[in-house]
């Protein structure tokens, strides 16, 4: 597998039962599954952490950069790694969480500059 399929992508789109699990330290185990946003972009899966940098489970993503998900009834192993620090693409992100999320009081906040700072993007871990 080279990337998200464009089944998992469409499923991806509209559900809203992501669990991201990193790695503890170990690289073994998994951590406790925290419910957050994802949105897909460009064919690409993104979350963010709702208290930026500091959040535990994004603290422990980038660390370990790996892990599992599980999102639209599914479980995967997956990579995580920081978003590109990039103006357009941070744009198209806020406008796929505007789009899914519209009209939630936790929308605003997702859109601010510590949430906009722990993007991560999620990508299948690959087969050898």
């Amino acid at each position: 597998m080279t990337g998200w399929t464009a089944q998992q992508l469409a499923a991806f789109k509209t559900a809203d039962d992501f669990h991201v699990s990193p790695y503890y330290t170990d690289g073994k185990t998994y951590g406790t599954p925290t419910w957050i946003w994802s949105v897909v972009v460009a064919d690409q899966l993104y979350i963010r952490a709702w208290n930026g940098q500091r959040s535990r489970w994004y603290q422990a993503a980038i660390r370990q950069q790996a892990g599992k998900i599980s999102l639209a009834g599914q479980d995967y192993q997956v990579q995580f790694a920081a978003a590109a620090d990039d103006a357009a693409l941070n744009q198209q992100i806020d406008a796929a969480y505007q789009a899914k999320y519209q009209g939630s009081p936790y929308l605003p906040p997702m859109l601010a500059a510590g949430p906009v700072s722990a993007t991560v993007r999620v990508t299948p871990v690959q087969d050898k």
